[in-house]
This record gives structure tokens, sequence and C-alpha cells, in this order.
């Protein structure tokens, strides 16, 4: 190790994960923050030195925000910490000067990284423990028991609550539209790729299999996947009981697994501290690259079947690193659907067969998608990685909102100097594309850019479009009325994007069908709509995120 680097140079020196299955012999049924704890607890031990030291040394605690309060509306059924990153804290005999809940996404662990390795690096912080943990499926699990766990805690003491982080991820249209959900968010974007790629649905549908099988295979050596089981390409898309469809283009093997408990831990320390604490050189792996950038929101995108931001991401941490996609040895790319996984290897050029693999974990449908907290899970299998092989470099690219953040690090266990990234200047960049025109009131004939169809289990069927109007070219969004077979059956025919259909807007909700003689008998017309009251109530949505 050179003796030269500087003493507030940042280095992770210890991770952790554990998890549980409701079917293992010797389930607790742990909380989230007992998850976390454990994994912390771990994180200590991974060190090599000691974790009593350690625990007491840490002076930051950042914890990645749980799905139970993510969203305004979400619920806590067993209870929950009222300051959980201290909840975690205080399992392993740490009392932090700081504590922190990070904003919504599956971008947190990887921001949180690059932002607390920047403070170490700028004197503000010395050890920092990152934590995040689900216990989503003992939750569902044991809810309806009687008697019940309560995991609440009441634990006080200073909180910086980031808050949700929604503006920007939400809009006053994807909520009156009933967009609120990721599986039918990212189909938007799966038959948007689909379409431009010029593929039928099963020419796709046998590429997003030929994706994921691979994935299955990691899963399945993880022993803390949640869903360790060996699948094949044809198995995953093919529809059965087991496999039943959640929205089209997607069958339940193809979503992300959020029935998981799983926690993971990573400790950061300035190489000052980690040799006055004792941490074995062995043990620390350095952070060569960090980009941490935002998509333009979801109405403002030019083309929605690509990522652009992820791809300039991905570049400008290997231009902070000095390297080139080449040099990487590892991937792990978020993989809540094929889409987010796909679009990053458009812009990358990279094919879906890369034989570096491009999951270190299994991801997220057969790992597990662990809230906001998945990549904090690939971290720690990229630092475990590094440490075997000194030479490798390991990319782990974290995904949050509707394609909307992307956050790169690039590991190694080689020793290099804090190198600040300019990701601001990439956001600069991003802000100057153009955008296409959102007409809030829309009416007339359009064409259809993307669409999905969800599915419910009794066979109901409900639909979101996002069309261009004929006359303006601007993008609207709208649904199908829930008794139109006509649109529904177009939007799940063998090619629905491009086709002419006819929206009309409304007070509630936009709808489209295939034909203005036929809206007028689904949806009469009423006269001119005054839309002040409804502009009135979006503006003060979108105010209050």
């Amino acid at each position: 190790m050179s003796p030269s680097l500087d003493p507030a140079t940042p280095v992770l020196v210890g991770v952790g994960q554990h998890s549980e299955r409701i079917d293992d012999p010797g389930y607790a049924g742990l909380s989230a923050a007992d998850l976390a704890g454990r994994a912390a607890a771990a994180a200590l031990v991974d060190t090599g030195a000691d974790a009593d030291a350690l625990a007491a040394a840490i002076d930051t605690v950042a914890g990645v925000r749980q799905f139970e309060v993510s969203t305004p509306i979400a619920e806590a059924p067993l209870g929950r910490a009222d300051n959980y990153p201290r909840a975690v804290a205080r399992r392993i005999g740490a009392d932090p000067g700081h504590a922190m809940l990070e904003v919504a996404g599956g971008q947190a662990p990887q921001q949180l990284v690059t932002e607390m390795a920047a403070a170490i690096a700028a004197g503000s912080r010395e050890v920092v423990l990152l934590v995040g943990s689900e216990a989503i499926s003992t939750t569902r699990h044991l809810a309806e028991r009687d008697p019940r766990p309560d995991f609440t805690e009441t634990v006080g003491g200073q909180l910086e609550d980031r808050g949700l982080g929604l503006r920007g991820l939400v809009s006053w249209q994807t909520v009156i539209h009933g967009l609120l959900d990721a599986p039918v968010q990212y189909a938007l974007f799966e038959n948007a790729r689909r379409a431009r790629l010029g593929l039928s649905r099963e020419q796709y549908a046998a590429g997003m299999g030929a994706l994921f099988a691979p994935f299955t295979e990691v899963a399945a050596a993880n022993p803390h996947a949640a869903a360790p089981t060996v699948r094949t390409a044809a198995e995953l898309v093919t529809p059965s009981e087991r496999n039943r469809a959640i929205v089209d283009p997607y069958p339940r093997f193809l979503v992300a697994r959020d029935q998981v408990n799983q926690g993971a831990a990573v400790l950061l320390t300035s190489v000052g501290a980690a040799r006055r604490l004792g941490v074995p050189e062995d043990r620390w792996v350095f952070l060569h690259g960090h980009a941490d950038v935002r998509e333009r929101d979801f109405f403002e995108r030019a083309d929605l079947s690509r990522y652009p931001a992820a791809g300039l991401a991905v570049r400008h941490a290997l231009e902070v690193a000095g390297a080139d996609l080449a040099d990487v040895t590892h991937l792990d790319l978020y993989s809540c659907f094929p889409v987010a996984v796909t679009c990053v290897l458009d812009e990358l050029g990279l094919p879906p067969d890369d034989p570096r693999g491009l999951t270190l974990t299994g991801g997220l449908p057969f790992f597990g998608g662990a809230g906001n907290n998945y990549s904090m899970h690939a971290i720690a299998e990229a630092v475990a990685r590094c440490r075997a092989d000194r030479d490798a470099l390991a990319l782990v690219g974290a995904n949050g909102g509707m394609m909307s953040k992307y956050s790169v690090g690039l590991y190694s266990a080689r020793p290099v100097a804090w190198r600040p990234d300019r990701s601001a200047e990439v956001q600069a960049e991003i802000a100057s594309w153009p955008a296409p025109a959102l007409d809030p009131h829309p009416e007339g004939w359009a064409s259809i850019e993307t669409c999905t169809v969800r599915f419910g289990r009794a066979g109901r069927r409900t639909a979101i479009v996002v069309g261009r109007l004929e006359e303006t070219g601007a993008r609207f969004m709208a649904n199908a009325l829930e008794d139109d077979d006509e649109i529904l059956d177009l939007l799940e025919g063998p090619e629905p994007l491009g086709r002419r259909i006819y929206v009309r807007g409304g007070t509630d909700r936009h709808r489209v069908t295939t034909t203005r003689e036929r809206m007028d008998a689904l949806r009469p017309g009423t006269g001119p709509v005054d839309w002040t009251e409804v502009d009135q109530r979006a503006a003060e949505f979108e105010s209050s995120l």
C-alpha cells in the first residue's frame, strides 16, 4: 500500500449482508432494523479490526429509506422505528453524532457512498456507516397472525430526514392516470424499446428471457438470494400459474421481487482512521470513479425507449477513474426490469451476453429487490470481488425512480487518491436537451407513442397510453375505458405503437379509444371544459412534492 496516500483519502473497509427466508430453518422474523443491525455487525467484523472500537468511532450513520416510508400513502403494518438509522446504530453499540435518512430511490446506496466519500476527503466526516434493509416478506407473512409482532421503536435523537424526494418522479398527470407502480412504469419504456428495435412481441420476449436466464444462475449460488432457482429463458417469459402475466410485457418472473428479508451495510473511513483503528490494508477498497445524474422528467424525454443519462453517468465515472469500459472486470447493472439493463447496454454498445456477466448478486427479480437498498448488496459483492483480485475493477450502476436517477461507482483494491467528479457539468448537458410539449388538455386524433395493459387476477384489464397529437405533436397521457374491449384488444395486439387513436381530455382523467365516433358514444362531450380548477389542483399537487 502506498504510504503517500493522503490520510483523508476515503476507503471502504467493511461490508456486511444478512438475510432470511420465511421457509428457512431458524427463521426469526426479524424487523428491518434487526436485519440492518446484523448486516452492520457483519460489516464491522469484516474489517478484521476491533469491532467495538470501530462502532465507537462511527461519527455518521446514513440509512436508505424503506418502502414503508417511501411514499405518502405507504403503511407499516407491524410498526417501525421512528429513527431508523439510530435504531440500527444502537444495535451495534454506536452513538454517532449525525444520523440521516436518504430520499427514496434505488440510486440511494451508491449516491450515499459517493457523497460520504467526498465528505471524508473534505475532512468533515471520518467513519461512516451506511445501512439499508427491508423485511417486506416477514411483514406480509406475519401481519395477519394473532398475536403478531410489533416492530415499533421509539428511538428519538437527531435525524436529518431528507424527505421522500418525489419531485420529478411523480406528477399530476401520472397520478390521475394511475401510473403509480413500477411494473406499469417500466412496461411503457419496454414497449417503446421493442417498437424502436422493430421486434415482434415473441422476438422481444425471447430477448428478455435470454438476458435474465444467466441472472438466475448467479442468484442460485448466492446464499442471500430470495429466489435461488435456476430458470431457463423460455421459463422466464412463458406465462403459467406461477408466472402469471402482471402487465404487458411482463410475467411475474421478470419483475423485481420485493418480498424479501434482506439487509446490507458498508463502512467507510478515511485512510488515517483505518490505520488508527487497525484495519488491515488487505481489507481496503477504493472508489476510483463515480457519477450521479438525473434523467429528464418523464414527459420531458425526447425518446421513451432510451436512457441517455445513464450512459453519460457510466462514461463520466470511467473518465474520473481514468479507465475504459474494457478495463472493467465485474459489472452489476440495476435490473428491476429488463429494460433497466438493456437501455444501459444500448447506451454503452454492450451485448446482453457480455462475457463478464451483468450482475454480481443475481439481480432484483431473483436475488431480490430489497426496496431502495438493492445496490448496497451489489456494492458488498463488488468489494468482495476486488479483495479477491486486487487488479480487478468493479462497476456498480444504481437506478432510481422511472429510470430517473443513475449513480455509478467504480471500485478496486488498487490504492488511489480521491478524485472529485464533475456530475454537475453532465447534469447541465442533460438539462439542455430538447423536450416535447405536454398537452394537459388533449382532444383529437393522435398516435400511440407507447402503452401497456395491466392484467387483474379476475381477468380485468386496464390500460395506460402515452401518445402524440397529430395536429401539434404534443405528448399526452390517457387511459382506456375499462369496458372498451375494442381499444384494449388493439393495445394487446401484435403492434399497437404508431396506431391512430382518438383522445379526449377530462377533468378526472383523459381517455382514448379507436375513433371519434366511438369516443362520442362511450364518453360524450359536454361542451367546453373549464380547466381552471383542474389546473389549480395540479399546480397545488406539484408544489406539495
